[in-house]
């Protein structure tokens, strides 16, 4: 089975395929649609990070895919449901990268605070400018949060500790944590935010959520960070708002066009401004973060193709099945609908042989269950259910 990861994948996630038994392909970059869909075939395993994107056309190029790893938290790059209809599992790293992200944010409004990008390249330019003029301590400063998922509150318990006070604001009900406050609107908290950083995930409802009309709100001289998604804010507003002075600093990590390789031109609204720190995309890049999530992805993708087990999948129904050495195992991916399990437990009994354990979920539109038995399924069975209309992938192998 071959393993194709792009994007310069950390090589803890080849080593682990390797051991596996896997054949490994491993690319620096990441790959347009039509170089991907060359790519693909005879593929089983598929790793990426956030610049390549997985459409319906790659995925029916793709016959022999089992699996996709994202190596990075988000999955909007994926057409997740058009992989769950073709039986495509999509796994992803949700908590690897979190203190990172959160170590980066820290940084950054000690030195937005302290407006050391200024300071340092006076300083390169052999200017000694030393000055207390603009800048300040973050203690005791409101820090606002959007967003008060795994990053979100691990940034307010960090920030808390070093001296911020610190609200937060998300749209499902979240418990604060230590002395954080809810507020009721984003409104509310832009009102009375010195800092404010947005940590929300990628879904379609979140693109535009920081405009014109938000960045009006925020407190004068306040400052801006987004390390969530590029498409969260309108780039020529921030600008705007940095160069009149409502804003005295932002800090960019994502963006609505990122390059797609290693050296390729960078462009953005928010270049040459006066206190904005623009990184690449890197608020998951540390060597820590990344191992970590070379670890855990790929763990999951070979346990799928290993047990069946699609713990953790964001697309498919969620099943951990126990140990059971030395059984015959059978993986069967089909349509929710009604019967469908009952017809497959006749169809066993008809077999003789014994059923040793079931684990089965549904999710969606589909349903997912792993059968264990004490001898291998013969051809006739396994082909009569593979035939049925609801089937969307049969798997049988020995543990």
């Amino acid at each position: 089975m071959k393993v194709l990861l792009l994007e310069n994948i950390h090589s803890v996630a080849a080593d682990a395929f390797r051991r596996a038994g896997f054949e490994v392909d491993q690319r620096s970059g990441s790959l347009s649609e039509d170089d991907l869909v060359d790519a693909v075939a005879g593929v089983s395993l598929l790793g990426i990070r956030s610049n390549t994107t997985i459409t319906p056309r790659v995925l029916d190029a793709a016959k022999d895919l089992f699996a996709v790893g994202c190596f990075c938290i988000g999955t909007n790059q994926v057409d997740l449901p058009a992989a769950a209809e073709r039986g495509v599992a999509v796994f992803n790293a949700p908590y690897s990268n979190t203190r990172s992200v959160v170590e980066l944010v820290l940084g950054e409004i000690v030195t937005l605070a302290r407006r050391l990008t200024e300071k340092t390249q006076r300083m390169h330019e052999g200017v000694w400018d030393k000055s207390a003029r603009g800048s300040h301590e973050f203690r005791g400063r409101t820090l606002g949060i959007v967003g008060y998922g795994n990053i979100g509150t691990q940034l307010s318990n960090i920030a808390e500790a070093v001296g911020l006070r610190v609200i937060f604001y998300d749209t499902t009900d979240r418990l604060a944590h230590g002395n954080a406050r809810r507020v009721g609107s984003l409104a509310e908290l832009l009102a009375q935010s010195d800092v404010v950083s947005i940590h929300v995930d990628g879904r379609p409802g979140n693109a535009g959520l920081f405009g014109a009309e938000q960045f009006a709100m925020m407190k004068p001289r306040s400052m801006f960070i987004n390390a969530s998604r590029g498409m969260v804010i309108d780039e020529q507003a921030l600008r705007e708002n940095i160069l009149s002075g409502h804003l005295a600093g932002a800090a960019v990590d994502v963006f609505p066009a990122e390059p797609k390789a290693q050296g390729d031109p960078f462009d953005s609204p928010l270049r040459g401004l006066d206190n904005v720190i623009l990184t690449p995309h890197i608020g998951g890049s540390t060597q820590e973060a990344q191992e970590e999530i070379g670890h855990f992805v790929s763990t999951k993708l070979v346990d799928f193709v290993a047990s069946g087990a699609t713990e953790l999948s964001v697309n498919l129904p969620h099943v951990g099945p126990p140990p059971n050495a030395g059984a015959f195992r059978m993986g069967y991916l089909h349509l929710n609908a009604p019967g469908v399990l009952a017809d497959t437990n006749r169809l066993l009994a008809d077999t003789g042989v014994n059923v040793l354990g079931q684990s089965l979920a549904t999710r969606g539109d589909l349903g997912y269950v792993l059968t264990d038995t004490d001898d291998v399924l013969p051809d006739d069975a396994l082909s009569a259910l593979q035939k049925s209309p609801q089937t969307l992938w049969l798997r049988s192998w020995k543990l």
